[in-house]
């Protein structure tokens, strides 16, 4: 009896409650979020600066207009500016890239367990596999006197450094006994020059992949690096 009261009591209150509209469906946004725009623009970005090295290894920097790379990619010079800036900042990008990536195989190479030639061996094979690289190539194919003067003086300085790096790598060998080198700079000149040559030589796609292009070279410019046993 007292439910059936109370259940008088409340249908009125419960009549006189205003239903909650039905939520109707988010409409899919054609709009981009901020991460969205951030991941486009860099994919822009980075398919631009692709268009461009390869441009510059194939033609030449001096042969290669901005023009030219925006209409590989069916876009128009102000994009370029857009996303790189102007032709010595792509250029000078471009050389950047190929600089860290052997800055980079450096510094692996120095975390690598066994003896000094073993890690010297390592940043060579690197060295070789980044030279006949788009980015790698374009370090070794570009003359600093195509930049501005600001550009190539942090070109020079760079490449410095990693010049530094293979010297002591080679000084580390030769400490712990693994390698003869009576001469360290002479040494990394020659090394460097013969490994810089394959971005002249070597043709993608010709059978021999760039690992094992590097490990036969390698191989063949160590063997003048073997300890002398009297």
């Amino acid at each position: 009896m007292t439910s059936a009261k109370a259940t008088r009591r409340q249908a009125p209150e419960a009549a006189g409650r205003t239903a909650a509209p039905a939520r109707q469906p988010v409409a899919a946004s054609p709009f981009l979020s901020a991460d969205e725009r951030q991941e486009e623009r860099e994919r822009k970005r980075e398919a631009l600066l692709q268009a461009a090295v390869r441009m510059f290894n194939a033609r030449g920097f001096h042969a290669t207009s901005l023009d030219d790379v925006a209409a590989s990619l069916g876009a128009t010079k102000p994009v370029i500016y857009r996303y790189l800036g102007n032709k010595d900042q792509v250029l000078l990008e471009c050389v950047t890239r190929g600089i860290t990536q052997l800055q980079e195989a450096a510094a692996a190479a120095r975390q690598r367990p066994g003896s000094g030639l073993d890690r010297l061996r390592a940043f060579l094979c690197r060295y070789a596999e980044i030279a006949v690289d788009d980015f790698g190539m374009c370090v070794i194919r570009t003359d600093a006197a195509a930049l501005s003067p600001q550009s190539a003086k942090q070109f020079r300085a760079a490449k410095r450094r990693i010049d530094s790096a293979m010297r002591a790598l080679i000084a580390e060998a030769v400490a712990d006994g693994s390698a003869h080198a009576p001469d360290v700079r002479d040494t990394a000149f020659a090394l460097a020059g013969a490994l810089n040559w394959t971005a002249h030589w070597y043709r993608p796609g010709g059978g021999m992949p760039p690992a094992e292009m590097a490990r036969r070279l390698v191989d063949i410019l160590t063997l003048g690096l073997q300890p002398r046993h009297s």
